[in-house]
């Protein structure tokens, strides 16, 4: 099954890291990145550019809306993803657990759709 791991950051305590710091903290993710791929287990993989480039858009009463930013205001912004196919949601949390980033925001496991449904688009779970 495919999961899309979505990476939470705050900029601030990132860009708070000495050279040496973040030199570590990249090349462990590297190194991540590409143990991954060996295993099979990663689809793909980007960083998103900062929240301060963001625009988000809206269609309400017919209008569009488009604002900078991102939709909420919080610390934690969305800083990347990476897709990866696993067993079950119990790996993929294991995958998502040892991301390097992972101490410095959170991860969001989401299963990916095989497809719109079509009796909704999310599955009612009562």
């Amino acid at each position: 099954m495919k999961y899309i791991c979505l990476a939470y950051e705050e900029e601030s305590k990132l860009n708070s890291l000495t050279k040496s710091e973040w030199d570590s903290l990249r090349n462990e993710t590297l190194n991540y990145v590409e143990e991954l791929r060996h295993r099979g287990t990663l689809i793909s993989t980007e960083p998103l550019q900062s929240v301060h480039n963001a625009t988000t858009v809206r269609i309400r009463n017919g209008r569009l809306s488009v604002t900078d930013g991102p939709f909420a205001e919080t610390k934690e912004t969305l800083g990347g993803f990476f897709l990866i196919e696993a067993v079950d949601l119990n790996e993929a949390i294991q995958v998502a657990s040892k991301w390097p980033s992972v101490r410095f925001g959170s991860i969001e496991v989401r299963p990916i759709e095989n497809g719109l449904r079509e009796d909704g688009r999310y599955e009612k779970k009562f």
